[in-house]
């Protein structure tokens, strides 16, 4: 199937013809098999020596001890192994792994997960923080949040409470000292060439999902304390779900951008982004494209 013009054209307008390319090569790519371990049950020596047991190949990850990307066997033979079935593993694409990454959750710390379902960042900041934190996991509809809460306790997650809500109600009175922001998007870094989805990706779609983000920011800055992190991330490379709605909603709070330090992400393919210090991952192979930004709120 074709990228359809409209799509194009956006990304010729913010990046350029070359960059433009490379992300629609990215698009025809199938995407390895990847997971995260879950060391709340198990450790990434247990796992390989599993994995090389039912002779699966992976490939370790520079950036992040406890990933792996699986090299010859597709997720359904990974569903079969009993480290699946037990939560030992998360199946989980590379780029969701980086926003809780740079949240760097730590133990006792009251963490807001604003849209949590299906659980893999919410379980991934459970881990981080070796179950150790205070995590609220915001979910509003009700078979997306039994799915969160499947996973949950599957993970062996007990620091996790999941709300049945729609986190932009969530009384202002509520603080935390972190909050994971990763936005309902329209998914333009996820897309495969023959994707059905191409054909109602629009304008309405990316409006309507700017709306909603602009709503769950606020928000997160309203109930985040002085002095705390935000994470805002989205399976999106296009900057008007990024870096224009940030740009929008900081102006009315006294928030500023963390730099990311993009040292830590080695191999990890980047686009260029309007606001310095955020990063903007390339769809390929490996990678959904994917956008992260760290924010801290002043006052």
């Amino acid at each position: 199937m074709e990228i359809p013009e409209l799509f194009k054209n956006i990304l010729l307008n913010q990046y350029n013809e070359e960059i433009t390319n490379k992300i629609i090569e990215g698009y025809s790519k199938k995407r390895k098999v990847t997971l995260r371990v879950n060391t709340i049950k198990s450790t990434i020596e247990k796992v390989k020596e599993v994995l090389k047991n039912a002779n699966i190949s992976y490939t370790e990850v520079n950036w992040n001890k406890d990933a792996l990307i699986v090299e010859n066997v597709r997720e359904e033979e990974i569903r079969k192994l009993d480290i699946y079935e037990n939560g030992e593993i998360y199946m989980q694409s590379l780029s969701s792994m980086i926003p809780a990454i740079v949240l760097e959750p730590k133990e006792r710390e009251n963490i807001l997960d604003m849209t949590a379902a299906p659980g893999g960042k919410t379980t991934q900041i459970a881990a981080i923080s070796n179950n150790n934190a205070m995590i609220t996991a915001c979910e509003k509809n009700k078979i997306r949040a039994d799915r969160l809460k499947y996973n949950i306790e599957k993970q062996g997650v007990t620091c996790a409470y999941v709300m049945l809500t729609d986190s932009r109600k969530l009384d202002n009175l509520f603080s935390f000292d972190k909050i994971l922001l990763d936005a309902p998007c329209s998914g333009s870094g996820t897309l495969y060439i023959t994707d059905d989805v191409w054909k109602t990706f629009n304008e309405e779609l990316i409006n309507r999902c700017v709306k909603l983000q602009e709503e769950l920011l606020i928000k997160a800055l309203k109930i985040l304390k002085k002095g705390g992190t935000l994470v805002y991330s989205t399976c999106s490379i296009l900057s008007k779900e990024n870096e224009e709605i940030l740009n929008k909603v900081l102006k009315k709070f006294k928030a500023e951008i963390v730099p990311i330090d993009k040292s830590l992400l080695q191999d990890v393919p980047l686009l260029p982004t309007a606001i310095e210090g955020t990063v903007c991952v390339l769809p390929n192979e490996l990678y959904e494209g994917f956008f992260v930004a760290k924010i801290r709120k002043m006052s």
